[in-house]
């Protein structure tokens, strides 16, 4: 029989090709520190980001440097493609999809040429966050997933 009480968890997958890292290893103390949230992050090899979980489109920066989805259970997933990207004002990216649309796990929000974009940022290594982390927890980040689910979240 099933519990109409139990909560849900949602897999959250990398958003992008790549070695998944530690928040620590991120060079921007924002970021680092958990500030916005925490999560894990991506080393990426492609120029392709795409939604890690099935939900919501919230956002998509107007610079086209970070994308939040919020799950069907509520929690609030942001991608921030690379560090100080925000100062490129959108060149060099590609947004695919609008805010307030619904995605799913693996479509492509945004992309950018990576080769480009590398060599006028400090680091492209992106941060997935949950954002919303007074809600949800979060498991720990399994940075051998290669592919398969990072982390979970469930409602508190």
């Amino acid at each position: 029989m099933l519990n109409p009480f139990k909560k849900k968890s949602e897999s959250v997958y990398s958003p992008v090709s790549g070695r998944i890292v530690s928040l620590d290893e991120v060079p921007d103390p924002v970021f680092a520190q958990r500030s916005v949230g925490d999560g894990f992050a991506v080393m990426p090899t492609s120029g392709f980001f795409r939604s890690p979980v099935d939900g919501e489109l919230v956002l998509v920066a107007k610079t086209l440097h970070a994308f939040a989805v919020r799950t069907h259970d509520g929690a609030e997933i942001l991608v921030h493609i690379g560090i100080d990207t925000v100062t490129l004002k959108g060149k060099g990216f590609t947004g695919h999809r609008q805010a307030g649309e619904t995605v799913s796990r693996g479509d492509v929000i945004i992309s950018c040429d990576l080769l480009d974009i590398k060599t006028k940022v400090p680091s492209m290594v992106t941060p997935v966050l949950l954002t919303n982390g007074a809600k949800f927890s979060m498991s720990a980040p399994d940075l051998q997933a290669n592919g398969a689910s990072v982390i979970t979240v469930r409602q508190k």
